[in-house]
């Protein structure tokens, strides 16, 4: 029965509540990277029972062992809990899995493309294999970022008129994934089967949050939508923090007075190197293609990108700056290689994009990551450290780039001990500027 999805949000109350409590639901995962994880996790704390599914079976094992491959907070402590409960179980037999659940999720990559579009075929080739394994009136659930329309396609590539497909975005960050999962700040659902909608809603059972119904083309479309107006949110305060070196003004009092007004609020206005990760880079362009294709010239959206692009390029030309204006055979030593902090994800970094520029310069990189100690497979030129202190031994410049809280509680002194010359880039705000300068140190920050 079709969906009356103006209807189902017209009766639906805007503010927070509790989804009413459902049964326990058999569901299978397929994928189990972060959003694959984090899901099958997070449904398994809300009571379910869930098997999900990887083609690795080195991976598999890990989890199975309690051991989670990715660094999310809380998410070995739940991985123990409900493998011990048993509701939680992992597999490569996907088959076997799919074929008793009542509702399957696909959590599955969707990699940029070489004309900016989003890959699909991890998501074509799992649903041709599992299409004649699923049970009747089962329901399976887009939670992969996927272009607006895909819900049509996943139909069409499981051949199965018996069986339903939704849409469930993720909206999940790196590093608080499963906190994410469990205190949304909204929970969407789209799809035009009432009943595989509504199947979808209880498992939501117990979590506070507002229940958005539409049709699957909104739900993909908002996806999308969200995490590009965050990039442009960024892009433009690394804007505004650029202008205000150049006219004396200091970006904290900026962002302040903007953060007050509420119209505008105070998150995701923090400047620094640039955004990357694992999900802007491709969902931006991913919807100028999505636009370029559907005959709209997303010019906006563009330049967000080459906005973001180019404030490498200036936070690189800082280091440049404070080595004298060559980094030829110069060290420069960072802190912080992921994109963000509380996170092992080196894909689409800040800081890697600014350290191959200054490599390809002949700069010596001496860098320490939190969240592991290398080596760097894909970075053989960079040097992993051991510790903050040990990566500035004998550098000519230190580089801060992901905001690591540990990094702020470095004392000064003991930096300018090691340091061949006392220069610090602040690329994330995080250090204390006047404590820095009063030891002797040329600072220079982001919008400052």
């Amino acid at each position: 029965m079709p969906c009356n999805t103006r209807n189902l949000r017209d009766s639906h109350s805007k503010k927070s509540h509790k989804i009413r409590l459902g049964g326990v639901t058999l569901i299978a995962v397929v994928g189990t990277g972060y959003v694959g994880l984090s899901t099958g996790v997070g449904l398994a704390e809300l009571g379910h029972q869930v098997t999900c599914i990887d083609v690795d079976a080195n991976k598999i094992s890990t989890l199975q062992s309690g051991k989670s491959p990715i660094a999310e907070a809380g998410m070995d402590e739940a991985l123990g809990r409900n493998l011990s409960n048993k509701r939680l179980t992992f597999t490569i037999d996907v088959k076997v899995a799919v074929a008793d659940a009542d509702i399957i999720f696909l959590c599955l990559p969707t990699p940029q493309g070489d004309d900016g579009s989003a890959d699909m075929s991890f998501i074509e080739k799992a649903c041709r294999n599992i299409g004649a394994s699923l049970k009747s009136r089962s329901v399976v659930v887009n939670k992969s970022t996927v272009p607006v329309g895909s819900a049509t396609k996943v139909q069409l590539w499981l051949g199965r008129d018996d069986v339903s497909v939704v849409s469930n975005p993720e909206f999940l960050r790196q590093g608080t994934a499963l906190q994410d999962f469990l205190q949304p700040a909204r929970v969407v659902i789209g799809g035009s089967d009432s009943r595989a909608v509504e199947k979808v809603v209880d498992l939501y059972a117990g979590v506070e949050a507002p229940v958005l119904r539409m049709n699957s083309a909104s739900a993909e479309a908002l996806k999308y939508a969200a995490n590009s107006f965050l990039a442009t949110k960024l892009t433009f305060i690394n804007a505004i923090a650029d202008i205000c070196e150049l006219v004396g003004a200091d970006i904290f009092d900026v962002v302040e007075g903007l953060g007050l007004d509420s119209r505008i609020g105070n998150q995701f206005l923090n400047p620094g190197p640039g955004w990357g990760g694992s999900c802007f880079p491709k969902d931006t362009r991913a919807l100028v293609k999505i636009a370029e294709d559907n005959g709209y010239d997303f010019a906006l959206l563009q330049g967000v990108i080459q906005t973001n692009d180019e404030q490498y390029d200036r936070v690189a030309q800082k280091i440049i700056e404070l080595c004298g204006g060559s980094v030829l055979d110069k060290t420069v030593a960072v802190w912080g290689l992921t994109f963000k902090a509380h996170t092992d994800d080196l894909r689409d970094s800040p800081s890697i994009a600014i350290l191959t520029v200054l490599h390809e310069l002949g700069a010596r990189i001496k860098a320490y990551e939190p969240s592991a100690t290398g080596p760097y497979v894909a970075y053989p030129w960079i040097d992993v450290s051991s510790s903050a202190l040990s990566a500035c031994e004998g550098a000519d410049v230190l580089a801060v780039l992901t905001e690591w809280p540990e990094f702020a509680e470095v004392v000064p002194e003991d930096v300018g001990n090691h340091l061949h010359n006392k220069s610090v880039v602040d690329g994330r705000n995080i250090l204390n500027r006047e404590k820095w300068q009063s030891n002797g140190f040329l600072y220079r920050g982001i919008g400052r």
